[in-house]
């Protein structure tokens, strides 16, 4: 079945370039009323202007869409809630938010400043959370919303000089697994993308022949899926070049010392066998892993639980 997004409503954040303008112009290409949100800064989160998210605004409507623009600052809770007033009383639905926006700092951590950490938490976390927190009440009213966090390889892996960059998009995992458990109730379902993609945020990190390969419109697919009807929740879902793969974060079976043993030698002669991935798990939140601790210290000193 196709995919379609007709009388749904999204908010798309830094959709004035790359990677945002790309998950706008295709999913109103799909039927979705867009609201194209960029505060229009530079890649550093320095200016502003209103520009690009007006012209990708006019690109839709040139293609038979409907969109509207809006220059919130993602970190300005006052700016945001206007954006999500306005969406309100144009088309009286918020249904899908995409968490797009972002800046870089990039230099070595032992260059960085407290400044540059800041402004790029702020973007990615604060802007984040800010935009969710806004449309949070109008999608748990309606019984349904879909929500995406980007995420990043420098945050999942590292990157030499993104120590904040990386902070931050390891950061919006964790909100994304929290959001997913309290909006289940209500059809919230909540997704992270982890893009590589040639942007102007990346364009001076690639080698010519690899930004050829790393389109943006190769990545929005993927993005539209996991804001779909049927797309799914709390799903890493990492998209590079037409590629994709899925991350998850398991945890090793791991061992329990009895308390006398419980010492850092134990520890250490034990390392392996805490480390044997054999019997990993996936779990679902953290009372889970918690009770398979409780669980084995239990057995240990020979407990019946419940």
């Amino acid at each position: 079945m196709s995919i379609r997004f007709d009388n749904r409503v999204a908010i798309i954040t830094g959709a004035g370039n790359g990677l945002g303008r790309q998950h706008a112009l295709q999913m109103a290409a799909r039927g979705a009323k867009v609201v194209v949100n960029d505060y229009g800064g530079s890649a550093d989160g320095t200016g502003g202007s209103s520009e690009p998210a007006e012209r990708v605004v006019a690109e839709i409507i040139a293609a038979g869409g409907e969109a509207m623009a809006h220059g919130a600052n993602v970190a300005n809770a006052e700016q945001v809630a206007d954006m999500v007033d306005k969406t309100m009383a144009k088309w009286g639905r918020v249904d899908i938010l995409v968490n797009n926006a972002g800046i870089l700092r990039d230099r070595a951590f032992g260059k960085m400043t407290m400044e540059d950490w800041n402004a790029v938490m702020t973007v990615h976390v604060t802007g984040s959370t800010i935009c969710t927190m806004a449309v949070w009440p109008h999608m748990k009213a309606a019984n349904y919303g879909r929500i995406v966090m980007t995420s990043s390889s420098s945050g999942i892996y590292g990157n030499f000089g993104q120590s904040n960059y990386g902070a931050a998009k390891m950061a919006v995992i964790g909100l994304m697994n929290v959001l997913h458990i309290e909006g289940a109730k209500n059809n919230i379902r909540i997704n992270t993308l982890a893009p590589g993609a040639a942007t102007r945020m990346t364009e001076e990190l690639l080698p010519p022949p690899v930004i050829g390969l790393m389109k943006p419109e190769l990545v929005t697919p993927g993005l539209l899926y996991l804001v779909s009807e049927d797309g799914p929740s709390r799903v890493i879902l990492d998209a590079t070049a037409g590629g994709f793969a899925r991350t998850y974060i398991h945890e090793t079976e791991g061992v329990c010392f009895a308390p006398d043993d419980c010492t850092p030698e134990n520890v250490a002669a034990h390392f392996a066998e805490i480390s044997d991935p054999a019997g990993q798990h996936l779990y679902g939140g953290g009372g889970e892993q918690v009770m398979k601790f409780v669980t084995k210290a239990a057995a240990v000193a020979g407990m019946k639980l419940g």
